[in-house]
């Protein structure tokens, strides 16, 4: 096909005559002139019966000029991406150069969309999403291209000793996505946050983990404590109570949704992605529980019971926490309160064993599963019951044997 038809002196006089028109340089490469007396380079052709049209760029007098000349350059650019059968628009080199680099949390997004239907459940497609977004943070505005060793180290250094399985976790996930932008050609050359013969060498091996307990508050102590979180204002501190009068863990109090409460046969139905063991759990509800969520629920702001300050999102994970810290409870955790249920259930009642358990979720066999099976929740009602009337009064309520000794503080394992 013949080329090169067009010269500076027919541009010039097209662009003087003031009115539109579409003037052919040959294969493709064309120049629309408009009426007002300005010009642009457009490049066209045929593919799968497909007309396209591929703008190269205005012919002007300005700094962004593309001569008669430069725009046969690019003409050829994209006829050789053409003939090899590739796309002049994601493949023509200024056109690349313009596209803004993704950023690492772009990324991270694209391939947590990606892994949506391969997670085991839910809570663990909140773990993924909760290190990437929160503990990888300082990677996210970074261009995917530009993450280095440094980057991750960085990142990593900061969890490296005190939170070693966290930070495992989170090396490896991070190696997963800049993994996946090699995958889709977003980056080239070895993957910074691999570990063998790379971090390995930086970072040193990890200890290996001791499985610490929580600080527990001896449950004689626990009625006082109610006392005043009782008398304390807020979400937090509500949270708090429920989760202590439930003997549940603080994720699954946090995550409460209203949905799951039903006021009428007076539960709690915890679903299986939010339980530790992947399994529904059903939580019969106190009478002080209950008049504490249909107080709550009167000022109900969203769907979930303990509404966070981002729309859509639940309380902080350090609500609780941050409650304890003004009540001046030293070093007990939130956590230790299922610890101060369980020895009360043991040292101080008559409860079997069996619907203790059950009560704390706690995965069970053999005989002791016919419990889980039935649910036992007529009898763990009754304990829920006990165990909020200890909680109201030093002396405790009815089906409570109270024993004279008090016990110590310790650190328990109840998970």
């Amino acid at each position: 096909m013949a080329r090169h038809k067009l010269t500076e002196t027919k541009i010039k006089a097209a662009l003087k005559a003031g009115k539109p028109d579409k003037l052919g340089d040959g294969d493709g490469l064309w120049l629309y002139v408009q009426a007002s007396g300005t010009a642009s380079w457009v490049f066209i052709w045929v593919r799968h019966k497909l007309r396209r049209e591929l703008g190269l760029g205005s012919y002007s007098s300005g700094v962004r000029h593309v001569s008669l000349a430069d725009a046969r350059d690019k003409a050829e650019a994209v006829r050789g991406i053409l003939g090899r059968g590739g796309d002049p628009f994601k493949e023509l080199p200024e056109r690349i150069a313009a596209v803004k680099p993704k950023t690492f949390g772009e990324v991270c997004d694209d391939l947590l969309a990606a892994k949506e239907t391969t997670f085991r459940n839910q809570k663990h497609k909140a773990q993924w999403r909760m290190t990437l977004e929160v503990y990888a943070k300082p990677l996210r505005k970074i261009p995917v291209t530009d993450v280095s060793t440094d980057d991750v180290v960085r990142v990593l250094r900061a969890l490296w000793q005190d939170k070693q399985e966290t930070a495992s976790r989170l090396r490896g996930r991070i190696e997963k996505v800049l993994d996946y932008a090699k995958a889709l050609k977003l980056r080239d050359g070895e993957n910074p946050a691999r570990w063998k013969g790379h971090l390995d060498h930086i970072l040193g091996e990890r200890q290996k983990l001791k499985r610490g307990h929580h600080a527990a508050m001896p449950y004689i102590d626990v009625p006082a404590f109610m006392a005043k979180l009782r008398e304390t204002e807020g979400f937090g501190a509500r949270a708090l109570e429920l989760c202590i009068l439930t003997a549940t863990r603080s994720g699954e109090v946090l995550n409460a949704r209203w949905s799951e409460i039903n006021f009428e046969a007076a539960t709690w139905t915890v679903p299986a992605e939010r339980m530790k063991a992947e399994n529904e759990h059903v939580v019969p509800l106190s009478a002080r529980a209950l008049a504490i969520l249909k107080a709550l629920h009167e000022k109900r702001l969203s769907e979930f019971v303990f509404p966070g300050q981002a729309p859509r999102k639940p309380i902080s994970g350090m609500a609780m926490a941050m409650t304890m810290r003004r009540l001046k409870v030293g070093t007990y955790t939130v956590h230790g309160f299922r610890s101060a249920f369980r020895d009360w259930c043991g040292d101080a009642t008559s409860f079997p064993r069996d619907v203790a358990e059950a009560a704390l979720a706690h995965v069970i066999h053999g005989v002791e599963a016919a419990y889980r099976r039935g649910s036992a929740l007529a009898k763990r009602r009754k304990l829920m019951e006990a165990w909020a009337a200890y909680c109201s009064t030093a002396e405790g309520g009815n089906n409570v044997l109270t024993l004279t000794r008090r016990k110590s503080g310790r650190d328990h394992a109840v998970h």
